[in-house]
């Protein structure tokens, strides 16, 4: 008991991220300050030099990713962190990231926009920006936490996946997250799993750097290693060569969207209550899904069937947890602070198979337990054959009295 006192602290989740990405390994961070991110910044600058790491203050967020991406190539675990405007203007590095295979997390505080949008407001609003910002289809993993111990714990997770998988990574918190504080216990050293990108075991002269590899995953040979390869853009064969072959680019193509559509079991990451009979079930992420669990709360105490689901990684979709939720549930609610972005997602994958309901907002506040169970009212009070039964009992009643 008292080593759990002991290690029990107050924490920002800003700063969560900073101390989980140390933790995973990470000893490099370029970035640019943008609210409300600047936090992860400012604790990596001061914490990198103490562990030997770097850390770079760059002239924009081009330069912040281009220069992580550097330093993974040179074999250094590196992030950045940034919000809105600077995400956009990293897109095209993110896309480079992904071809070439360059492991690197990009941390995405939202706030409101679009453009400068409301730089202090929450918002999540860069979902589909997350997954379908940069151009081509392109393989990316995007996790979202929930509280202040979560954006720690998937800080390493998104480190983790970006070194197995050699795949940018976006850990797309929200301000409310992001600012959030919270008493949190941190795992010790010895109880956090940290895992490492494969490297090449052969000699130089035998590498293939975009060799399927395990699991669709070519070992990575660092940069002064004495192994030479080149490194682009272009559509390449296995030796990072450009090239227009038809059939290449189309196994290159292939193999960067299988290596995670193949290792779903191994990526996602949700957290489910009430399910077991839940009639109507709320699907949430993020700072929303907070909201959401009180409404399910209240909503199980008025007697509605309400139950929680909550994807922490919210790409690659979950597409088959959903898919089993649409056949079992007669409603989905998708709370988001957006437009509906997720929702639609949702949608897709529902197929008519269910009703699928968004509560949105946009003002720049979180939405509350009450907007959440607001709408669980309503839509129970429309599914419920009961109440359909008892309110053309009335109807009935009154013809006969008219």
């Amino acid at each position: 008991m008292n080593r759990v006192i002991e290690m029990a602290r107050l924490m920002q989740g800003n700063e969560a991220v900073a101390e989980g990405a140390l933790a995973a390994g990470v000893r490099f961070f370029a970035g640019y300050p943008i609210t409300p991110s600047t936090e992860i910044a400012e604790i990596m600058a001061e914490r990198l030099p103490c562990l030997g790491g770097k850390f770079i203050q760059m002239e924009d967020e081009i330069a912040s990713i281009a220069a992580i991406i550097g330093a993974s190539l040179a074999g250094v675990k590196a992030i950045t962190a940034t919000s809105g405007p600077g995400f956009s203007l990293m897109q095209e590095n993110l896309g480079f990231a992904a071809m070439a295979e360059v492991p690197v997390v990009i941390v995405n505080v939202q706030r409101s926009g679009p453009s400068t949008g409301m730089p202090t407001a929450p918002a999540q609003g860069d979902v589909m920006q997350s997954r379908w910002g940069t151009h081509g289809d392109h393989p990316v993993i995007v996790l979202s936490p929930s509280s202040v111990r979560e954006a720690y714990d998937l800080a390493v997770k998104s480190v983790n996946l970006s070194e197995k998988y050699r795949v940018p990574v976006v850990l797309l918190m929200d301000e409310v997250i992001g600012h959030l504080r919270e008493k949190v216990v941190l795992p010790s050293p010895g109880e956090l799993e940290v895992a490492n990108r494969a490297t090449p075991g052969v000699e130089p002269e035998k590498y293939v750097p975009y060799g399927a590899g395990d699991q669709g995953v070519p070992p990575m040979a660092n940069f002064g290693n004495g192994y030479r390869y080149h490194v682009t853009g272009l559509v390449h064969d296995q030796n990072g060569l450009p090239t227009n072959n038809p059939a290449v680019a189309e196994k290159l193509l292939n193999r960067l969207q299988n290596k995670i559509n193949l290792n779903i079991d191994d990526i996602m990451i949700d957290t489910a209550r009430n399910l077991e009979d839940a009639e109507i079930v709320v699907l949430a992420y993020g700072a929303t899904a907070r909201s959401a669990s009180q409404a399910v709360k209240n909503a199980r105490k008025e007697g509605i069937k309400a139950g929680l689901y909550r994807p922490a990684v919210l790409w690659p979709f979950p597409q088959q947890k959903v898919g089993a939720l649409a056949e079992s549930a007669k409603a989905i609610i998708v709370p988001e602070m957006n437009l509906g972005q997720y929702r639609l997602e949702v949608e897709r994958v529902a197929g008519g198979q269910t009703r699928v309901v968004g509560v949105n907002r946009v003002h720049g506040e979180l939405i509350t337990p009450e907007e959440i169970l607001t709408a669980l009212r309503k839509v129970h009070k429309q599914i419920t054959p009961e109440e359909i039964l008892a309110a053309l009992r009335e109807v009935h009643k009154h013809d006969a009295r008219s």
